[in-house]
């Protein structure tokens, strides 16, 4: 019994370990975005942080780590991302390293398929993460993670304010 039990804590600590990130490191990769279309540097709002995580932990009880976004408000913009487990040949899963780099620049990516002239995404592509990564007007960033224990995947939330993605207006 008390293998098992140090087993689930070991299990546990892991997986909230894994998810502790660096919000320096998060806030930083916005930025190095924003800084090629000379938008204002976010800063780092622990309010939104929270939110954030309340959303995430959301998502990992109700809805197994599958990506959901919260119910649209004018409050505050919102990106997500989602990451599997690693799957080995012989079955075993494990946890992805992901960063808040990793996480922010698959969001800027976005930005080849974003057509600043007509302000519209390439046909059949998205490209909302990266315009409200970059938005002029949005001063902070909050984001949180969480892991599906089960499936060890992970949802990663931020959110930010003032929001982005006005309908008919350019972002920079």
């Amino acid at each position: 019994m008390l293998r098992f039990l140090f087993g689930c804590c070991l299990l546990t600590a892991f997986a909230a370990q894994a998810l502790d990130f660096d919000t320096q490191e998060m806030v930083a990769a916005h930025n190095r975005w924003r800084k090629t279309v000379k938008t204002p540097p976010l800063s780092y709002s622990p309010e939104l942080a929270a939110a954030s995580q309340e959303w995430a932990d959301h998502l990992k009880r109700h809805n197994h780590c599958q990506m959901q976004h919260s119910k649209p408000d004018a409050k505050y913009g919102e990106n997500l991302y989602w990451a599997s487990a690693v799957q080995w040949s012989d079955g075993k899963r494990e946890l992805q390293r992901v960063t808040p780099r990793e996480v922010v620049d698959d969001w800027g990516k976005e930005r080849e398929d974003y057509d600043y002239k007509s302000n519209s995404c390439a046909a059949g592509k998205m490209c909302g993460h990266y315009t409200q990564v970059v938005w002029r007007t949005t001063t902070t960033v909050g984001c949180a993670a969480a892991v599906c224990e089960d499936t060890l995947e992970q949802v990663w939330v931020c959110r930010y304010q003032p929001p982005g993605n006005w309908v008919g207006q350019k972002p920079y």
